[in-house]
C-alpha cells in the first residue's frame, strides 16, 4: 500500500487544468501533490487511501462542458467520482467509520478533487463499510453506474414480477441495471450489439434484442403495451415518443443519459410530438443506505461487476477507451500498487 506517500509530504494525482483538447489529452500526473492529513478535513470528512477507482462519462463530459467548468471546477482538477479504498484518518473521533477500515462509495459531482489520486477527502456520508470478502476492484465499480441503476428502478417503482426493458444492457449502468432488476424480481429485456448478446444472457435478462439486427424502437412496438418500465441508457432516438406503443398505462420511462435532448423530451408537450408516458432524467446521489446495499448484494453475489482493469500509468488510456462509447461494463483504474 502507499501509507508512506502521506508522510513524505505529497503524493500522486491526475489532474488537468486546460481541457480544451479533450480529458485524456489534458492529464498530467503531478507526482508532488500536497500532502493531505487530518487537518486538511472538515467536519463529517474522513481521509481515504484510494485502492481502485472507476470510470464515468462524467469524468469529461462535466469539465468540457463550458458552463460548468468556467463556474464550477477550479483547476487544477482531478477526475473521478468512485472509489474502493482505506481510511487514514478521521476527522471527529465519534465518527461510526475507523482508521485502516476499508470503504467504497461515490463523490457528489463537482468535487475540484476527484478519485484520480492516492489520497482523496470523502463526506463519510458518501462511503460505507466494504463487506468482507468483496474486491475493491468490483466495490469501486458499483459507485456512480450501480447506484444510477438502481435508483432509476426505484423511481420507476419497480415490483416483482416486472416487465422491464433496458437499452445499452452491456455498457456501465446497463450491466448492473439488468443484474439488480432480477435480483428484485423483474423480467427483463435487454437490448445490445451482436457480440455482447451472450453477455446480457449471463447477466440475467430474460430476452435480448440485438440493435444490429433490428430497430430497437420499432420492436417493441411490436410487443405492444406489455412493460412496466423503460430504463434507457442510450439515448435512442425516437424511443420515449414511442414509448406509450410499449409501455402500459402506469409506466415509466427512466432516462439515464443526461443531455439536451433529454431535457427536450421532457418539455416538449405531447400535441407537439412529445411522449405520452411518465418521464424521469436520472439523477444519481450518493446515500448511504443505497451503498450498503449493493454492498449486501455484491457480498451475496448477486451483483457481478463486468470490468476492466487499468494500471494507474494508464488513465489517459482508459478515457480514450471509455470515450468510444463502446466499452462494455465498467473500467476501473488500479490506484495503489501492492
Amino acid at each position: 500500500m502507499l501509507r508512506g506517500a502521506l508522510h513524505n509530504g505529497n503524493h500522486e494525482s491526475w489532474q488537468y487544468a486546460d481541457i480544451r483538447g479533450g480529458l485524456e489529452h489534458s492529464l498530467v500526473l503531478n507526482k508532488s501533490t500536497p500532502a493531505l492529513s487530518k487537518e486538511s478535513l472538515s467536519k463529517g470528512q474522513i481521509l481515504v487511501e484510494v485502492i481502485s477507482a472507476a470510470l464515468n462519462p462524467a469524468d469529461y463530459k462535466l469539465p468540457e462542458n463550458v458552463l460548468v467548468r468556467s463556474l464550477f471546477i477550479k483547476k487544477p482538477a482531478t477526475p473521478g467520482f468512485d472509489f474502493c479504498g482505506r481510511v487514514v484518518a478521521r476527522q471527529d473521533e465519534n465518527q461510526s467509520l475507523s482508521e485502516g477500515q476499508l470503504v467504497f462509495g461515490a463523490l457528489s459531482p463537482l468535487s475540484r478533487y476527484g478519485t484520480l489520486s492516492q489520497f482523496v477527502i470523502v463526506p463519510s456520508s458518501e462511503c460505507v463499510p466494504l463487506p468482507d470478502g468483496v474486491d475493491p476492484d468490483h466495490a469501486a465499480a458499483t459507485g456512480t453506474a450501480c447506484l444510477t441503476s438502481y435508483q432509476a428502478l426505484l423511481l420507476g417503482g419497480i415490483y416483482d414480477g416486472s416487465q422491464v426493458i433496458i437499452t445499452g444492457g452491456s455498457g456501465g449502468t446497463g450491466t448492473f441495471a439488468i443484474q439488480l432488476a432480477k435480483a428484485m424480481g423483474a423480467r427483463v429485456t435487454a437490448s445490445c450489439s451482436t457480440a455482447n448478446v451472450e453477455l446480457c444472457e449471463r447477466l440475467g435478462a430474460d430476452s435480448v434484442l440485438d440493435y444490429r439486427q433490428m430497430d430497437i424502437a420499432s420492436e417493441l412496438e411490436k410487443k405492444g403495451q406489455v412493460f412496466d418500465l423503460a430504463i434507457d441508457n442510450v439515448g435512442i432516438p425516437g424511443l420515449y415518443e414511442k414509448s406509450h406503443s410499449f409501455l402500459k398505462t402506469d409506466g415509466k420511462f427512466m432516462q439515464v443519459q443526461f443531455d439536451l435532448s433529454a431535457i427536450r423530451k421532457s418539455l416538449q408537450p405531447r400535441c407537439l410530438g412529445g411522449g405520452r408516458r411518465e418521464f424521469h432524467i436520472v439523477v444519481v446521489k450518493s446515500k448511504t443506505e443505497d451503498l450498503n446495499q449493493v454492498g449486501k448484494w455484491l457480498k451475496e453475489g448477486k451483483v457481478k461487476p463486468v470490468v476492466r482493469v487499468f494500471d494507474w500509468e494508464d488513465v489517459p488510456k482508459a478515457y480514450a477507451e471509455l470515450r468510444t462509447g463502446c466499452t462494455v461494463g465498467k473500467i476501473v483504474v488500479r490506484v495503489a500498487r501492492s
